[in-house]
């Protein structure tokens, strides 16, 4: 399987769509958009919700729908919860901290030791390629980053 290079800006998204064939349509663009600046995790009703704020006419079916076809195409990031999918604008591998006060998913770059990668592999029989590691924490009172 060819290694696809990864999605660094909103053009780059945009540039994978139409390499991909998938229709540019303005609803697409807006979903894009949003997650591009938001630079978080969301729900689709909460990408539903801020795009009819900023006045982006779209249904609630058409933002769902568009989410799951840059997903299924690996154009943007979704993280499946107990409670709903969340959408985020990186689609390269990487790993999470997940704040248990907020709910709010950060990205964060991890880089194992190669010697543990090494012990793992060799425990298991399977070859790494990439990996995603999830951290749970409490934010330290007074502290935002």
């Amino acid at each position: 399987m060819k290694e696809q290079t990864p999605i660094r800006s909103l053009e780059d998204a945009i540039n994978r769509c139409q390499k991909l064939g998938m229709r540019l349509s303005r609803q697409r663009r807006f979903v894009l958009e949003l997650l591009w600046q938001a630079r978080e995790h969301l729900s689709a009703r909460e990408i539903y919700e801020r795009l009819n704020q900023e006045k982006k006419a779209i249904g609630y079916t058409s933002v769902y729908q568009n989410l799951e076809a840059l997903s299924h195409q690996g154009i943007i990031e979704c993280v499946e919860r107990c409670d709903g999918r969340l959408y985020g604008h990186l689609n390269t591998a990487h790993s999470h901290i997940n704040c248990l006060d907020t709910h709010q998913i950060i990205d964060i770059q991890v880089e194992l030791p190669q010697q543990l990668l090494d012990e793992i592999q060799k425990q298991t029989g399977i070859s790494i390629t990439e990996y995603r590691i999830n951290f749970y924490g409490y934010r330290k009172s007074g502290e935002d980053f």
